[in-house]
């Protein structure tokens, strides 16, 4: 039975490319526009792992963390953050609200495919 990540952000041209990678790799994606569409994809389906960006419209990626850690059933699921910024404090800012990693943007397919084995076996 494979493994469930749920791809979080609002460029469409980033939801493909980490879907096509993660995909090839052997998960299963389910793919959100923003952290507000995340929250209702989300709904009680069990996810392995979440990756998302920082910056997007409706909700972003720090307040989407904050919320996903705050439902009982995703209280522990690893947290990855994919994202250009990569300032201390914005990383700091993360960690806080629950994120389990960080991931800088651009990035090749074989570090996303490290990151997610990290976290789920």
């Amino acid at each position: 039975m494979s493994k469930t990540v749920l791809i979080v952000d609002d460029s469409a041209s980033m939801r493909q490319l980490v879907s096509f990678t993660l995909k090839d790799a052997g998960y299963d994606v389910i793919a959100a526009v923003d952290g507000k569409d995340a929250l209702g994809k989300l709904n009680g389906i069990k996810v392995e792992m979440i990756i998302t960006d920082l910056n997007m419209p409706n909700l972003n990626g720090i307040d989407f963390i904050r919320q996903v850690r705050q439902t009982a059933g995703y209280k522990f699921t690893p947290i990855v953050m994919l994202t250009t910024e990569s300032q201390e404090a914005r990383k700091s800012e993360g960690r806080q609200a629950g994120a389990s990693g960080w991931i800088v943007k651009p990035f090749t397919p074989d570090q996303l495919v490290s990151v997610v084995k990290k976290f789920i076996r």
